[in-house]
């Protein structure tokens, strides 16, 4: 890759979780975290920044290839992977990015393919319904776009009739990156695992 972005955002959202469950939200936090654009989650918020440097510049083209794998620990909750999909959305809006310049690519690899599950496969996996779906569809609704490994399908025995239609099957990982790499876009790892 041309471009990295170090995953600072993961190392705070990361801290965050293992800090504070959701209810336990600092008051610092509570009382000025805002939601630009998406709001599902308390952690996908952005905290105000008086007079910041390195807003938006209508110059520069704001494509991002993130970067999702590890595993699903709590199959009751949205993958943080996913969540920093959003959170990276609303840090963009919040820096001033009008909406249709942002171009995301979330590519996801490896354990995280258990995430994307269908809703009757996720069911029959952990015997609940799939809370990452709705987070993809709103992810999806912004013009985020989902692409999966198919080596790790493969190597996992999932069939694309097992996933969400909302993500698309790329050959690979790798092959994904390099390709939104010549296409421009700035590599971003979201994933904590």
């Amino acid at each position: 890759m041309k471009k990295f972005i170090l995953p600072f955002t993961v190392i705070f959202f990361a801290l965050s979780f293992t800090c504070f469950g959701q209810e336990d939200i600092p008051p610092h936090i509570k009382d000025h975290i805002t939601y630009p654009a998406l709001n599902f989650s308390t952690w996908i918020g952005v905290m105000p920044v008086s007079d910041p440097a390195m807003t938006y510049n209508p110059e520069l083209d704001y494509k991002i290839a993130l970067d999702l794998y590890g595993t699903v620990k709590d199959s009751s909750t949205v993958h943080s992977a996913i969540l920093e999909v959003a959170r990276t959305y609303n840090l963009n809006i919040a820096n001033g990015v009008p909406a249709e310049e942002i171009q995301l690519a979330a590519v996801i690899h490896g354990g995280l393919v258990q995430a994307i599950l269908n809703e009757k496969e996720y069911e029959a996996k952990y015997g609940i319904s799939n809370p990452n779906l709705a987070a993809i569809k709103a992810l999806e609704e912004v013009g985020v776009k989902f692409y999966v490994c198919g080596q790790s399908m493969g190597f996992l025995n999932v069939g694309g009739e097992k996933i969400t239609p909302m993500v698309k099957m790329a050959i690979s990982a790798k092959t994904t990156f390099v390709t939104l790499d010549q296409m421009g876009y700035s590599y971003l790892n979201v994933s904590d695992d």
